[in-house]
């Protein structure tokens, strides 16, 4: 089997700030094209089939990452093992790491298609989905689930592609996803006039595409083609593979249904405050990308520094991290502030005189947001230094501590102070959340070192 070499940036050296700006900056021109497509979306939909179909969307954001992000855990756990083969030269394991990986993925995509397709509807009545969009709902969600075969194949091509050292082709796929995304959107809704299930249609058609990209890229390169001996089923390798992937799952899926009981809380308010709360959270989603990408870059820099055993250079690369974070978090909400409301008027149209009332639910729950967006900031950077420092526990504790937090706000904080409690929910989860890791941090540390 031949392999590709994967090029590191080597962060024990030089200026912390100038070494985590270089490299964060292409994490988020990436995570930029991963949320595209989403962002394009809504605002088509919103501008050319209507409000109630752009709030259908954001109605269906929980109960679709609760099954893609289940898939793409367990890729992840399976990459992990492939990567662990390939680092130490193990080519027997290694291909039949991956051949295991592919009949993991075969069943899940079997499986998933027909949960998904058995669940839809059931799950949008039990989330009080409003009855003037649960129709869209329904429809969009129907097409994006009969899709979860290719949302598999190209989660497995793309996990397996990173496992062994390639991260650009991948990158490569999501642009050229994102792209034609874009193009079928405006063919299916605005030319064929197909409706809500011509995005549906757009983000699957995109995903082949992406999928198809990989699979071209991997047999024209001969990189990862396995030996007749290798295509056989190890029950150890599977079995290593799953009780990784199963918790990263599991994870994901926890996450999942603390949306969905804020989502069920939200629908309980009507289509009007969906409408309103779905276009602030397609901006948020925006907005919080540079957070995700300056947390990758920590996790970098902190691994490093802690492979080489320099505390000092590790607490100044925080200090660095969260004076980043800290300036781009008061941009962000500067954004939401002063030119939160012009872009919420993109997304909502065609709800006649009610229009006004959704786009003022829209700009309460971004002034919320502008108010602690610096919390959300030194929560990813926070997390991902703990995990660079090699903890994966207390991060995903963490995560615990924002489901419940949230969760509590949307069931009872709403009785006291009404439909803001559902915004106030997000600042005390970051709140809860930052105050753990930042004690955690500090424990760490000093048992790193008595010089903090």
């Amino acid at each position: 089997m031949k392999h590709s070499q994967n090029t590191v940036k080597d962060l024990t050296h030089g200026n912390p700030i100038s070494l985590l700006l270089s490299f964060s900056l292409p994490l988020m021109l990436g995570n930029i094209f991963q949320q595209l497509y989403t962002f394009v979306d809504a605002l088509i939909v919103g501008q050319k089939i209507g409000s109630y179909a752009m709030a259908a969307l954001g109605a269906t954001e929980w109960i679709t990452f609760i099954m893609f992000g289940v898939i793409t855990g367990i890729t992840q756990g399976c990459s992990v093992v492939i990567s662990k083969y390939f680092g130490t030269k193990e080519e027997d394991n290694l291909e039949k790491s991956i051949y295991s990986t592919y009949i993991i993925c075969i069943i899940l995509a079997i499986c998933f298609t027909i949960i998904g397709q058995l669940v839809v509807y059931p799950a949008l009545v039990l989330l009080n989905t409003p009855t003037e969009i649960l129709e869209f709902s329904y429809l969009y969600l129907k097409i994006l689930y009969a899709g979860i075969p290719v949302t598999v194949f190209y989660n497995m091509l793309a996990a397996i592609m990173r496992a062994l050292g390639n991260s650009r082709q991948p990158l490569n796929a999501m642009v050229i996803a994102s792209i034609c995304n874009i193009i079928l959107d405006i063919l299916f809704i605005m030319v064929f006039h197909m409706g809500i299930a011509g995005a549906a249609y757009a983000t699957v058609l995109a995903q082949l595409l992406a999928s198809l990209y990989c699979l071209v890229f991997i047999r024209r390169s001969h990189m990862y083609q396995l030996s007749s001996a290798n295509r056989v089923l190890s029950l150890d390798l599977l079995k290593e593979q799953i009780t990784l992937g199963l918790p990263m799952g599991a994870q994901n899926l926890i996450t999942s249904i603390g949306g969905l009981v804020v989502q069920a809380t939200a629908n309980s308010f009507g289509a009007l405050f969906v409408t309103g709360y779905a276009a602030a959270n397609k901006l948020y989603a925006l907005l919080e990308i540079a957070a995700t990408s300056y947390a990758q870059g920590t996790l970098t820099f902190t691994a490093q520094n802690r492979g080489i055993d320099n505390t000092k250079r590790i607490k100044e690369g925080l200090k660095a991290s969260l004076l980043i974070g800290c300036v781009t978090a008061i941009l962000m909400s500067s954004i939401m502030l002063f030119a939160g409301r012009g872009i919420l008027t993109l997304f909502i149209t065609n709800a006649g005189s009610t229009t006004e009332t959704a786009i003022q639910i829209g700009c309460q729950f971004l002034k919320i947001l502008a108010f602690g967006f610096p919390l959300l900031y030194i929560l990813y950077i926070i997390r991902a230094c703990i995990q660079g420092l090699g903890d994966s526990f207390f991060p995903m504790l963490s995560s615990f501590i924002q489901v419940i937090m949230r969760i509590s706000c949307a069931l009872f904080l709403t009785k006291i102070i009404g439909h803001s409690g559902i915004f106030w929910g997000e600042i005390c989860a970051w709140i809860g959340a930052d105050i753990f890791l930042l004690f955690v941090f500090i424990l760490k540390i000093r048992n790193k070192s008595k010089n903090i």
